[in-house]
């Protein structure tokens, strides 16, 4: 077929650019946009004049966290989840917070191991094999899952925020990820070539020494051990003694991560609901936690959160945080810009049409901590953002509950919330989706 006839031609052009004249709504659209930014002109007023950032149950004590310039919000919004607990059970201060810079570290010597271990299982593909090339344009972000988390947190525990303080490097993430990436891109081409002899183990072993004194320069040494002691919001002085970061984490934690599973909502007709899923190729512990969702309907999801929050639990989800927000306001809302009449043009899709399309995948991750509930039904939900406290409500954003459904994509929740026809579903075998699609992305 001659695709001669589907170029644009200076008659088209010419036929384009009349309409366009003749339209006095895009003419006024122009010369606005022309000066003040789309967002701002599209933001509905009366969305934002109805939206109040108080809420009928809310559990957050603490202060909100900062992940500066880094992706590590999976990682904050994972341990701001488990300080909740601590918080409230020895009486600490609401400044307290777990290292981040800590599960950064092994998330990054963990991530490098199980980017050489694929590359070896897959040293018979050519580099540009679909999964190969996924892996290889994003090696060893700083993004991560639910269960790559609990992995993490179930491998090493964790420590206080000064047992290992953050870095220049830990805020700022870009210029040692590319020293990471360029040491374990080489590295995938040393140990295929290496696994062609027998001896790829070997050059494995090596490339993660360079990973590790990369990681050692940029973050620090992670402590074996630690003093433990603190003054509590009564100013009381506790020495608690010497600890592992696995014997703090199994003796002061209130929450069993282990216990936690990742339900999602993907509309998608292949995907289906009540029906397991994994992804190919993804995760971050070689041995450790597979990656593993149940795909429920958004009513569930949004039941759930509300009744965990409602018995004085946060709960971590993830979503696509930039659509349909306003970052100075920390405001969520499904119309909150009207973009489709500043353009005079239909934008309208469904949730699953945008993954489809590519239009949308979880980006962000959080943590809900209230929701407003009237006659049982949410209207709206405060969610802790790790962007520190200087926007919001000190850095507690609102989200309305039309936005929830459109683009949260997934919540962890322990078992025991779990109706038993959900419960069951959990131990059945998992589809595979490709690590490309869209339930692959990472926070």
């Amino acid at each position: 077929m001659s695709t001669q006839s589907q170029t644009i031609d200076q008659d088209t052009i010419a036929e384009l650019s009349e309409r366009f004249a003749a339209d006095p709504a895009a003419r006024v659209a122009q010369n606005a946009v022309s000066t003040t930014d789309v967002d701002t002109l599209s933001l509905d007023r009366s969305v934002v004049a109805s939206t109040d950032p108080t809420v009928s149950d809310r559990v957050d004590t603490w202060h909100a966290a900062n992940q500066k310039k880094s992706g590590r919000c999976w990682l904050f919004s994972g341990l701001n989840l488990l300080r909740s607990g601590v918080i409230a059970d020895l009486g600490l201060e609401p400044e307290f917070e777990f290292s981040q810079s800590y599960l950064h570290f092994w998330d990054k010597l963990e991530k490098a191991n199980w980017f050489l271990t694929s590359m070896i299982e897959m040293a018979d593909r050519d580099l540009d094999d679909r999964t190969v090339h996924q892996m290889l344009a994003d090696p060893i972000g700083d993004g991560g899952q639910w269960d790559m988390f609990v992995a993490l947190v179930s491998k090493y525990g964790v420590v206080p925020k000064y047992a290992m303080p953050e870095t220049f490097s830990s805020s700022n993430t870009h210029s040692m990820n590319a020293r990471l990436e360029a040491i374990v891109r080489r590295g995938a081409l040393i140990v295929r070539e290496a696994a062609a002899h027998g001896d790829a183990d070997r050059a494995r072993l090596e490339i993660l020494e360079q990973v590790h004194r990369v990681l050692s320069i940029h973050l620090g040494t992670p402590p074996s051990r630690f003093l433990w002691q603190y003054r509590d919001k009564d100013r009381a002085f506790v020495r608690g003694g010497e600890y592992t970061p696995r014997r703090f984490a199994a003796e002061v934690l209130t929450i069993d991560v282990d216990d936690y599973v990742c339900l999602v909502n993907d509309p998608r007709p292949s995907s289906g609901y009540r029906r397991m899923l994994t992804v190919d190729h993804l995760g971050n512990v070689v041995g450790g936690r597979p990656v593993r969702y149940l795909n429920v309907e958004i009513d569930t999801i949004k039941r759930l959160a509300a009744r965990l929050i409602r018995d004085g639990q946060p709960v971590w989800f993830g979503c696509d945080t930039v659509p349909q927000s306003d970052r100075e306001r920390g405001l969520w809302d499904a119309r909150l810009h009207d973009y489709e009449d500043l353009y005079g043009i239909d934008l309208s899709t469904t949730k699953a049409e945008r993954m489809l399309s590519g239009d949308s995948a979880m980006t962000h991750a959080m943590v809900f901590t209230g929701v407003d509930l009237l006659d049982g039904a949410p209207r709206r939900w405060r969610v802790e953002n790790s962007w520190g406290d200087e926007r919001a409500d000190k850095g507690f954003w609102t989200m309305n509950d039309s936005w929830f459904g459109e683009y949260v994509y997934e919540v962890a929740v322990p078992r025991r919330v779990l109706p038993p026809e959900l419960s069951a579903v959990l131990d059945t075998e998992p589809a595979v989706l490709p690590l490309w699609d869209p339930m692959g992305a990472l926070a």
